[in-house]
């Protein structure tokens, strides 16, 4: 689906056509033939366009004659909903600066993106590209933020859970996350490279205005600190899980010590009536009372020796 928007009055609207200083948004569903419609409208290389649907695409920005395309990944809810699955995957969105126009294409409906469609971002404007690209590079690093407290909150509460007892299933939804957090990590670190080179190249030509070299300067700033957050909790996981699997691995041990000194004590009664019960004279045969002294020898041995490992401290 291709959209033409201009802002006008502090109002985001939408225009039946392509117009200069407007914003073109594509988005899902949209075909091949509409993106080589569009390349060939506006004079744009059509793996501008392609090269940002595919999922693996790494951060990066290129540059053909007065073209200019920038990609960075953005995190979005996995619609694979999926105990082995991260619940969080990272997408690439394509900005595409033209002398005219500035266009933006994401293969997923795009959270970031939203914020502007929706007139939540009230300071951008569609004729200022350099701002605009500026002002999506600072709401993606607010929804790598957002991503991540909703991350950490969902791990204390797995923790809480695995304290009162630890299972499998807690655990597999520590795994997702550590999967999310993942994608995080590697996104974070290519979009702050990416950054910075624009930074030090001077990419978007903004090196002699200082409100938004302050502004890019903060959204690196801030690009950091997500990463930084991705990397803490990510160490955090790692070692809740290695704690978790120690404590499991434990109680197991405890469980089959367990298991094992029930299984010497009662083969005691066992051995005491199988040594009276061999075919051979024991001085108990001919007494009428020689079942119950075979049972209370039987109890005795064996209280003594629960009594003995109750003492060592082995139940």
């Amino acid at each position: 689906m291709i959209r033409y928007y201009i802002k006008k009055e502090k109002e985001l609207k939408e225009l039946e056509d392509l117009h200069t200083g407007c914003w073109v948004n594509i988005s899902p569903p949209f075909s091949q033939e509409e993106l080589e419609e569009l390349a060939g409208r506006l004079v744009i290389p059509i793996d501008f366009l392609t090269d940002s649907l595919d999922i693996d695409e790494r951060s990066r920005y290129e540059k053909e004659d007065d073209i200019r395309l920038i990609v960075i990944n953005t995190p979005v809810l996995n619609d694979v909903d999926e105990e082995i699955e991260a619940a969080y995957i990272t997408v690439p969105i394509g900005i595409i600066l033209t002398p005219d126009n500035i266009i933006t294409i994401t293969s997923f409906n795009n959270p970031v993106l939203k914020q502007f469609l929706d007139g939540k971002i009230k300071n951008f404007q569609t004729s200022n590209d350099n701002a605009f690209v500026l002002q999506l590079f600072e709401q993606n690093v607010f929804r790598f933020l957002t991503c991540l407290k909703k991350l950490n909150l969902q791990r204390n509460l797995i923790e809480k859970e695995l304290y009162e007892a630890s299972r499998t299933k807690e655990l597999r939804r520590l795994l997702r996350i550590e999967k999310s957090l993942v994608y995080f990590v590697t996104s974070l670190s290519s979009n702050e490279l990416l950054k910075m080179k624009m930074k030090r190249g001077d990419f978007l030509g903004i090196r002699h205005d200082e409100e938004l070299t302050d502004l890019f300067e903060d959204i690196i700033i801030d690009n950091s600190q997500a990463l930084e957050m991705a990397n803490t909790y990510t160490k955090i996981i790692q070692s809740t899980m290695e704690s978790s699997a120690s404590i499991i691995s434990n109680n197991l041990n405890m469980v089959i010590q367990r298991l094992t000194l029930v299984t010497i004590i009662l083969m005691v009664p066992t051995l005491v009536a199988s040594f009276f019960g061999m075919n051979t004279p024991s001085g108990l045969e001919k007494s009428p009372h020689a079942f119950f002294y075979i049972i209370i020898v039987s109890i005795v041995l064996t209280v003594l020796l629960a009594w003995f490992f109750r003492r060592r401290e082995m139940f």
